[in-house]
């Protein structure tokens, strides 16, 4: 007699944990291929939610556009996180990188981002409106971008003496000096 496999244990969160909020990166990095997308705050495992199809593109469009237009010193990226510190984590929509990466990274240093971008959705307004700016912030992340959905618009921040400050919007171009000379149409990143 042979034994049968029982299957395998969905992963669950640990609620006592939970409401001691001391989740650390490290329990992040651990978590089973089975376990949904967190982010961390202050010790406590938010759950990212999945996205739309027209959120997921505009993502996907921004990442090609990056590849296609940005310096070689930076690396457009996706499903992939900042390690604001050992009890907070972001997961942004798409990234451009400072090289040299390590691609067998998840988690990247803020030193190493140099745009942070969230397109908002309905389940992540006060998060990406309200919550991820201050983070990225602290953390010292040289720019911040916030595509609005439904009128397409795209509002970029600069880090100004520790704080952000509007360095350009638009819903048809939007043009910036830093972190290189950008001109992207809105168009190339509407669904």
């Amino acid at each position: 007699m042979t034994a049968e496999p029982i299957g395998h244990a969905k992963w669950a969160l640990d609620l006592t944990r939970q409401r001691l909020a001391n989740f650390t990166l490290e329990d992040v990095l651990n978590l089973p291929d089975d376990a949904p997308r967190v982010e961390l705050r202050d010790g406590v495992m938010i759950l990212v939610p999945s996205p739309t199809i027209g959120h997921q593109t505009i993502g996907n469009l921004l990442w090609l556009w990056f590849r296609q237009n940005a310096p070689e010193q930076f690396l457009a990226a996706t499903a992939v996180g900042v390690a604001i510190s050992a009890r907070d984590s972001f997961e942004p929509d798409v990234l451009l990188l400072r090289q040299p990466i390590v691609n067998s990274h998840h988690y990247f240093l803020p030193d190493q981002v140099e745009v942070a971008v969230e397109i908002v959705s309905p389940g992540t307004k006060r998060r990406d409106r309200m919550e991820k700016p201050p983070g990225y912030e602290a953390a010292g992340i040289r720019h911040f971008w916030r595509i609005e959905q439904d009128p397409l618009h795209v509002f970029a921040y600069d880090l100004v003496d520790g704080r952000y400050e509007l360095a350009g919007d638009s819903d048809t171009e939007l043009v910036l000096s830093a972190p290189f000379e950008i001109r992207l149409p809105i168009r190339d990143i509407t669904p």
